[in-house]
């Protein structure tokens, strides 16, 4: 299991795999300003990277905790990263892999 797996939280949703930042993450990182996702129809690997973030407190790139096939990424996340900076988990969300 990648170290990076700490910083997400994983939920079935209709029959998908959701991933999303845990609360370590945000302390780990702060308010996130930017995000780089990948997108529907993009392969993840396990232990590759997949994401990269810039927030207050770091910029950095996250490695996938799951294998799979992107089939959603977050739609509020298109045009502003607010959805982002919620530490409850389940609530920042940004994709979903078959």
């Amino acid at each position: 299991m990648s170290e990076d797996a700490a910083y997400f939280w994983t939920k079935d949703v209709d029959g998908h795999t959701r991933l999303g930042l845990t609360k370590a993450a945000h302390e780990t990182l702060g308010e996130v300003k930017y995000a780089e996702l990948p997108a529907i129809g993009d392969k993840v690997s396990q232990n590759s990277a997949f994401l990269s973030v810039e927030a207050t407190k770091a910029v950095s790139e996250f490695n996938c905790p799951i294998n799979g096939t992107v089939v959603a990424v977050n739609p509020a996340l298109s045009e502003n990263f607010d959805a982002l900076n919620s530490v409850e988990d389940g609530v920042a969300w940004l994709i979903d892999v078959d």
